[in-house]
């Protein structure tokens, strides 16, 4: 019997706090063109900073950091979504941008890309492109040093050596530890290691993987302390390979990237064309839907103004109503508000010489108190107790853009894919796009879905899948914020909606305005002390106002309630190549972890993890590196409130996250790239068919423990 219980602790005030890097070795020269962004644009940038105070005053300023910093030939590298003004001030304090890996606009031109290839190959009767699939005895010391992974695997032609290595020297930072190697060709060589520190606390050295000529046989360790660990022989990475797929196996169903409106038919569609193994499940959470309310300044920001927003949405016959004031042009004359033909008239109040009197605090609390039910309104920022200025009239709107999109509450859908789906089958669960911004993830799960159904028909093998397994699929988890991302901001992380107060509703911060939905789960918590979440509602890492606040998340939990055949769940972000299973958060001091899963636990996830990344590996030769495989607190950064950490400590469901988007070897600059959340969509594609492959070993790895369960561990949740 599994003991459900729920960890949580007394709430106490967290910061973000992300995976830090301290003491690396010197950086590589600057370019001679230095990297610039116009000062109002965005981008997904790949910066050198200057040092480790640098990367701690970003984390705790609640930086949009897009992974964990790593570590390049002694440089601290961050991918962080930043303005031209912020990179300006970065560069300023010392830093360096060495790439953009994604420009805000970026995904939309993309998007219209792929769409336009999808109907030229259409118009031409061709399939989509197969994305590229590839073809190819120790001193006395006064330290000891442990190596704790040496895997090498080939990818592209190129084979890579990637080492982890513990000092029992912790405390002293400028411990320096040099890997050396020898290649079964007989070659030679070495590279720094550089101290991985995580909340304060010491873990260990790494680097990453380094491009090696040949199968490397032979590590070892040394420290500048005199340490020497004992002589490792590599092990190949992942070492596991799914079984082949058959002639005439079907796949490759994506052709473009997909908005929520052209997920919904395409789950409509499949729902018709395979009614024998679907059902489609409306969740019981209608989420806001992608709508705003009509707000506007009343006079002029750069001088006086006042804010004036709608309590309906813009949509509910708001959009167009009109904001003014006025003189009324005789002495002595009071402040009055009134409402007509969808007009908001303030009447400013006069002193005895005739001049209005009135100032911007007195305008607002006027506004509220007399037409309450149809309007708010805040001082501006900056403008507090200004004389108020007459102005407008002023249009009000709600900013948004997507005139494609239906414009009322949204429901969230999922797909039950299987022959007996009844319950008596063990299940498994994928699920993507909780943030908005990550358009490759349902491509994802949408190819997964595709490739089950389509193949139980002519495959023996996926029949026997979904006889065994039951499966559960929910594409986009967060519809609104996809909506908001397609058509009004790229960047776009979270949900729409807008909890802020006060200033922070000021319409300048529309594109930071939403609840990040994994931190809004109520296991280790922003709201039981635990870090990586923000209470600042402009952050990125926002938690809501409370734990399941959003209607979103609570249809996650929903599903996963209501069906407790389910045992196994994977969770599909992007980017940067990541294989990640509980405890997801710690708290600050000590850095103390969520409960740690048993050996046996610890083995599955492990074992399970191996399989599926070699499923990954089997597409076009994206290796999953050992060093991103693992625990998200150890591998990733502490993400208070995240759905795998509901899902196993409070449901005893064995939680994965994928972070699809590997980086990318370009041997001309012998750097790892990035790829960004809205690659181009040849990238984007082979993204959706390497990890669809990963999701249909997940469902094998779901029949195996079925199959064994009496012999296989039980999750601790």
């Amino acid at each position: 019997m599994i003991v459900r219980r729920r960890w949580t602790a007394a709430a106490t005030t967290a910061i973000l706090i992300s995976a830090v890097l301290s003491h690396p070795g010197p950086g590589a020269a600057a370019p001679a063109d230095p990297i610039t962004l116009a000062t109002t644009a965005t981008a997904l940038v790949r910066v050198q900073l200057r040092d480790q105070a640098q990367l701690d005053r970003l984390v705790a300023t609640g930086a949009d950091l897009a992974n964990r910093p790593r570590a390049r030939n002694g440089r601290i590298l961050a991918d962080l979504v930043l303005t031209g003004t912020q990179l300006a001030e970065l560069t300023a304090q010392g830093a360096r941008a060495v790439q953009i890996v994604q420009r805000e606009g970026d995904g939309s031109r993309r998007y219209a890309d792929s769409v336009r290839a999808a109907q030229e190959r259409t118009a031409a009767g061709l399939r989509a492109p197969d994305a590229g699939r590839s073809t190819t005895a120790a001193p006395t010391a006064v330290d000891t040093l442990q190596v704790q992974q040496a895997y090498w695997w080939t990818t592209g032609g190129q084979t890579f050596l990637q080492t982890q290595v513990a000092t029992t020297a912790t405390d002293d930072p400028d411990v320096e530890i040099t890997v050396s190697w020898r290649a079964a060709d007989g070659a030679t060589g070495s590279f720094p290691l550089y101290r991985f520190e995580d909340s304060g606390e010491y873990q260990y050295h790494y680097a990453l993987p380094q491009p090696v000529p040949s199968r490397p046989v032979q590590v070892t360790a040394t420290s500048s302390l005199g340490g020497v660990s004992r002589v490792i022989t590599p092990t190949l990475w992942p070492n596991v390979t799914p079984p082949p797929l058959p002639v005439g196996y079907q796949r490759d169903f994506i052709d473009a990237y997909l908005t929520p409106v052209d997920i919904r038919a395409r789950i409509k569609r499949l729902a018709r064309q395979y009614d024998d193994l679907v059902d489609v499940i409306d969740l019981p959470n209608r989420t806001q839907g992608y709508r705003r309310t009509a707000a506007g300044y009343l006079g002029d920001p750069t001088v006086a103004a006042v804010v004036v927003e709608t309590v309906r949405f813009g949509d509910q016959g708001m959009n167009g109503v009109q904001v003014r004031t006025v003189d009324p042009g005789r002495p002595n004359r009071p402040l009055t508000v009134g409402y007509r033909d969808r007009v908001l008239v303030v009447s400013l109040a006069t002193g005895t010489a005739g001049k209005t009197v009135s100032t911007t605090d007195e305008v607002a609390a006027a506004i509220n108190a007399r037409q309450p039910d149809r309007f708010r309104a805040t001082v501006e920022e900056g403008s507090a107790e200004l004389p108020m200025p007459i102005a407008g009239p002023t249009r009000l709107d709600d900013g948004l853009q997507g005139t494609e999109v239906p414009a009322r509450p949204w429901t969230v859908q999922a797909l039950r894919l299987g022959v007996h789906r009844d319950g008596s089958r063990v299940g498994v669960l994928a699920y993507s796009q909780e943030h908005a911004r990550e358009w490759a993830t349902p491509l994802v799960t949408l190819e997964f879905a595709e490739r089950m159904l389509a193949n139980a028909r002519t495959d023996p093998a996926t029949r026997e899948l979904l006889e065994q397994v039951d499966i559960f699929v929910i594409p986009t988890v967060n519809p609104d914020g996809a909506n908001y991302s397609f058509n009004d901001y790229n960047m776009q992380r979270k949900n729409m909606v807008n909890h802020c107060t006060g200033t922070s509703r000021d319409p300048r911060y529309r594109s930071s305005w939403g609840v990040d939905l994994n931190r809004n789960y109520t296991v280790g918590s922003y709201f039981d002390g635990y870090v990586g979440a923000s209470a600042n509602c402009l952050s990125g890492t926002y938690a809501g106002t409370a734990e399941l606040s959003e209607a979103e998340s609570g249809n996650v939990v929903a599903l996963a309630q209501a069906h407790p055949n389910i045992r196994f769940a994977m969770n599909v972000h992007s980017f940067g190549g990541y294989f990640m299973w509980p405890p997801g958060a710690y708290r600050a001091d000590g850095r103390v972890t969520l409960p740690r899963p048993s050996i046996d636990e610890s083995t599955l996830f492990l074992t399970s993890a191996r399989r599926i990344v070699g499923a990954i590996a089997q597409e076009r030769g994206t290796v999953t590196w050992p060093s991103q495989t693992g625990p998200v607190a150890d591998v990733l950064y502490s993400a208070a409130g995240n759905s795998a950490d509901q899902l196993y400590y409070e449901l005893g469901i064995f939680a994965w996250d994928f972070e699809v988007g590997n980086d990318r070897w370009n041997p001309a600059t012998g750097e790892w790239e990035g790829v960004g959340f809205q690659p181009p969509y040849d990238e984007a594609h082979g993204e959706s068919q390497e990890y669809a492959g990963g999701l249909v070993e997940l469902v094998r790895v779901a029949r195996d423990y079925a199959a064994a369960a009496t012999d296989e561990p039980q999750p601790a949740g």
